[in-house]
């Protein structure tokens, strides 16, 4: 085990890579409930989209350990949910099936992007300022995430967000995660970032916002696997079918590959960053065997019928938690597919629990940003507002998208058209493309 995954040789342990593999778990964990529950306004059974999810999570997340060797997991990507749940099924004609078929395809299309060495082609491309301050700015979308998850920064109608009331219970657990995890951070304890999760979970009994269980054991539900090749809910023939028929459907295709495209980019440098990955260019290690994994994680998504699967942001947690092999992510992994069978204990892990961990991962992120010249315009506008737009627009993608077409206009004003690439052109046009037709 040691020699396969490497864990002496990058300064790690089998026990910290198995404490990290259950601090990502617990961090990504609430996708368990989240998931079905969108996926349930498109018409897909609550208890099916729970196994779809755990499973494709599950095996996906191995996979990623096996073949690539990083602390990376696997989970259905929030946003693209929302998509398949309110608007692309909608566009299918209420089909949930033919969503699932649209999905399936975009995430064949990336990985015959990677194969072909493209993908890879395009993220060696990126600027390192700009690489710098994708990790800068997804280090602010991971605190933000978890923010909003303890209930410190929730909705208002006047300044779209604000300070919640420190009388909800939700934002009492959220205190106690944070105070908490950098407590234990500072007091330099073993596993801080996990320890903050369970502490803060304990303390939400009380509160009543760590639920009891309604149950233990939940058998799998397998209806939704195989979505695109089920015959349509109008029962014309096989739900993939229609995709080829609907020119409206092939355009969501190309949006929803689009972001998927560049949000495991973002993602990938943030964990790697946390991962001592990252070669002193900013560049990810090991990025193709990434990539191909998370390529097919998102067909694979579509295929089980629980939504793109994609590489989670909240790796950032087990990485910053000691987690440097593939290890961690096999941990996470088989714990994603035991939650299948035990889905009602693992609904007692609450979204607010993990704000700690999440604002703690934003926190260690931050050191990068003195590595950005902002005194060189070509350099530090287009770092700023990739900084600023990933978690204002609350889009990893349409941050790097912001990035992209700003540092290519500042090389145009600044007379350095020449060091351009050609293919940041191109992503210039597709970027352009996709913010027209959202």
């Amino acid at each position: 085990m040691n020699n396969f995954f490497k864990i002496g040789e990058r300064g790690s342990t089998v026990g910290t890579e198995v404490r990290a593999g259950i601090t990502t778990f617990l961090a990504m964990a609430y996708i368990i409930a989240v998931n079905p529950a969108l996926l349930s306004a498109a018409g897909i059974p609550v208890g099916a989209a729970v196994t779809s999810t755990c499973f494709a999570a599950g095996i996906m997340t191995i996979l990623m350990g096996l073949f690539a060797n990083r602390p990376l997991a696997c989970a259905s990507g929030m946003g693209i949910n929302a998509v398949v749940a309110f608007s692309l099924t909608a566009a299918a004609g209420g089909d949930w099936m033919v969503a699932m078929a649209v999905i399936f395809l975009e995430g064949l299309i990336i990985l015959a992007l990677v194969l072909c060495g493209l993908r890879e082609a395009i993220m060696e491309a990126v600027p390192v300022s700009l690489r710098h301050a994708i990790a800068v700015g997804l280090g602010i979308f991971i605190a933000l995430l978890g923010l909003i998850n303890g209930g410190i920064v929730v909705n208002d109608d006047s300044t779209l967000i604000t300070f919640g009331s420190v009388y909800n219970p939700v934002f009492l657990v959220g205190i106690i995660s944070v105070v908490v995890t950098f407590a234990l951070y500072v007091f330099k304890i073993k596993g801080y970032i996990l320890w903050g999760i369970i502490i803060a979970a304990v303390a939400g009994v009380p509160l009543g916002v760590t639920p009891m269980p309604t149950g233990i054991v939940q058998l799998p539900d397998f209806t939704t696997f195989m979505a695109p090749f089920q015959t349509a809910a109008d029962g014309s023939g096989m739900a993939i079918v229609k995709v080829f028929v609907n020119p409206t459907l092939l355009v969501f295709v190309f949006s929803i590959m689009l972001s998927d495209f560049f949000d495991t980019m973002g993602t990938a440098v943030a964990v790697g960053k946390q991962g001592d990955f990252l070669d002193e260019d900013g560049n990810v290690e090991d990025i193709r065997k990434i990539l191909i994994v998370d390529s097919l994680a998102a067909s694979v998504g579509g295929l089980f019928g629980a939504s793109s699967c994609t590489t989670f942001v909240e790796s950032a947690s087990g990485a910053a938690d000691g987690g440097r092999t593939g290890l961690t992510s096999v941990v996470t992994g088989v714990i994603f597919l035991l939650a299948a069978f035990f889905s009602p204990l693992v609904s007692m892990i609450a979204a607010p629990a993990t704000c700690g961990a999440l604002v703690m991962v934003g926190f260690l992120m931050m050191n990068v940003v003195s590595d950005i010249d902002f005194s060189n315009p070509l350099d530090g506008i287009p770092a700023f507002m990739t900084i600023i737009g990933i978690p204002l627009t609350y889009s990893i993608a349409t941050g790097i998208g912001l990035g992209f077409i700003t540092y290519t206009l500042m090389a145009v004003c600044t007379g350095n058209a020449s060091k351009v690439k050609p293919l940041t052109w191109l992503v210039d046009i597709a970027f352009l493309i996709s913010f027209l037709i959202a």
